[in-house]
């Protein structure tokens, strides 16, 4: 069929574009690389965390929240500071925070998107009040997860299939992007041979031939580049110390980067290349699906924090404070991992794992299995982890516990009176309502939020206490996972070439275009805002070609 606009890539931006589009009438080519199984893309993968702003959900729990004081975080966060490079993507914060402020979460439960009743709080900061983190909780849990969150714009594309309005092609690679006369007009690419991979799962690249297709306008929605690590360390940026040797990936090895090369070819501008998100508290999948597959720990704030010599890590950098600025103080130690070190009471009480697959309960949306993380002892994948995973030693001393520790990672570099020193005086701090350790007063602070105090944070206890033990272990390692910068587009989605103009007929979405105008968290994500992102801007993108 003649189509209006091809969208590169399957993902959720993808979906989100593709909705809007035949909601309108428009006839849509959606092409992927990858088979069927992994429809959705990264977003089905996810926890499901939306950033929202004085939604019902905070009021009931008390917090006090406005799109000045999210304004005021963002912008903290994000300290755009480019001139050039930052003008669009501050376009594009300022229109997505107030998207979150206003009609976002009545557009989601119009298409049927429910949220758990209790608010995240991420990145916490640390810092002053015009600082980096979110003053109040707001990371929303999709309820349903990454699939939840997926599945309405999946429907969506199904249907619009059935009237004929979508051509759905997996197994297409764009290699190319069509130009005629200075206007993008279409694709060209290659044809792969059918997979039978599971999602997520590495498929062939064996190509079986090729095609050419013309329309109106293409839109891409490619994502970032997480799973290639040779571009990750080509643009680490040198204010994040050195590049990590040793990785785990949180995404794919799908997630390349490809079209990023395809589209500035044809004059499209990437700008924030050395902006990058990456998490600090990664453990190796004991049941991978992908390659050096990682999942990352979403932990409460209760754990100590050492580097790999056993050196207590800095105010403010506690578990769930500052991801960039942790991740900067762990490469400037010269080793590319750090460690938890934890009680029994904390790791049933504090960790969660990110995840839809690593969340049964909130992904089947079961309310018994939801209610039974109340019970004694961690969750069922967090207990797995621990029963198998590499990176976790358990044990009833803390002799016991360097021990293991030195000789999981072969360097012996722990020395046990030197940790039992910073664990005991952290311990006498346990002692009196005062304290002068700004680890303890934060934990303290966050059980005065009820949503914390129930789920999130344990009661403050001593470590070396063995009523509160066995002690716990957990080696954490850097894991990819986001690209902050990318394709600079202006509020419609259309790609800038380097003269600030449009590529006429060339349009992003998602990841590929650093979630919108090339790079709308500036160097600081406040968390909940990559899906948001992709949500965002597919629907910018997809009702302004509909326009």
């Amino acid at each position: 069929m003649k189509v209006d606009v091809i969208v590169v890539g399957a993902g959720l931006a993808g979906l989100v574009a593709t909705a809007e589009l035949t909601d309108a009438g428009k006839r849509v080519l959606l092409l992927d690389q990858e088979p069927e199984a992994s429809l959705g893309g990264q977003a089905w993968w996810s926890f499901g965390g939306l950033f929202l702003v004085d939604s019902p959900e905070q009021r009931r729990l008390g917090i006090h929240d406005s799109l000045e004081l999210a304004w005021q975080d963002w912008q903290g966060a994000a300290g755009f500071d480019r001139e050039d490079e930052d003008y669009w993507g501050r376009q594009w914060a300022q229109a997505y925070v107030e998207f979150a402020a206003g009609e976002k979460r009545e557009w989601l439960k119009s298409l049927g998107i429910r949220f758990f009743p209790v608010v995240g709080w991420a990145e916490r900061g640390g810092y002053l009040a015009e600082g980096h983190g979110n003053s109040v909780p707001r990371f929303h849990i999709v309820w349903g997860t990454g699939p939840g969150i997926v599945r309405p714009f999946e429907e969506k594309m199904r249907k619009a299939m059935e009237n004929g309005l979508v051509d759905y092609r997996p197994r297409h690679r764009v290699d190319e992007l069509l130009i005629e006369g200075g206007v993008v007009v279409g694709v060209k690419g290659a044809i792969l041979e059918p997979s039978d991979a599971g999602r997520g799962e590495a498929s062939s690249r064996v190509t079986v031939g090729e095609f050419s297709e013309k329309a109106q306008a293409v839109v891409v929605t490619s994502g970032g580049l997480g799973a290639n690590f040779d571009l990750i360390r080509q643009n680490w940026p040198e204010r994040l110390g050195k590049a990590p040797a040793r990785m785990i990936s949180g995404v794919p090895a799908h997630v390349d980067g490809r079209m990023l090369g395809i589209t500035e070819a044809v004059g499209g501008r990437i700008v924030n290349r050395d902006r990058m998100w990456h998490y600090t508290e990664g453990i190796t999948n004991w049941n991978p699906v992908w390659a050096k597959h990682g999942i990352r720990i979403l932990p409460g704030p209760s754990s100590m924090w050492f580097d790999a010599t056993g050196r207590r890590f800095p105010a403010p950098n506690f578990p769930g404070f500052d991801t960039l600025g942790t991740l900067e103080a762990i490469q400037k130690t010269g080793f590319d991992y750090s460690w938890f070190v934890l009680t029994q009471k904390i790791i049933e009480k504090e960790f969660a794992l990110s995840g839809s697959e690593q969340n049964p309960d909130l992904t089947g949306k079961s309310i018994r299995q939801v209610l039974a993380r109340v019970l004694p002892g961690p969750t069922a994948p967090v207990k797995a982890f621990m029963d198998k995973g590499e990176d976790f030693i358990v044990a009833d001393t803390l002799e016991e516990l360097v021990e293991g520790m030195n000789s999981l990672t072969e360097d012996g570099l722990i020395q046990v009176d030197e940790m039992k020193r910073q664990i005991i005086a952290r311990d006498r701090e346990m002692d009196h309502t005062f304290t002068k350790d700004l680890q303890v007063t934060a934990l303290r602070g966050a059980r005065n939020y009820i949503g914390d105090k129930l789920i999130r944070v344990a009661s403050p206890h001593k470590f070396l206490d063995s009523k509160n033990g066995p002690l716990i272990a957990v080696r954490l390692n850097i894991i990819s996972r986001k690209t902050l910068g990318g394709l600079q587009t202006d509020l419609s989605g259309r790609v800038l070439n380097a003269e600030g103009e449009p590529v006429p007929g060339l349009y992003a979405a998602g990841e590929v275009c650093g979630f919108g105008g090339g790079g709308v968290h500036g160097y600081r994500s406040l968390e909940g805002t990559f899906l948001g992102g992709c949500l965002f801007t597919g629907r910018q993108v997809g009702r302004a070609l509909s326009e």
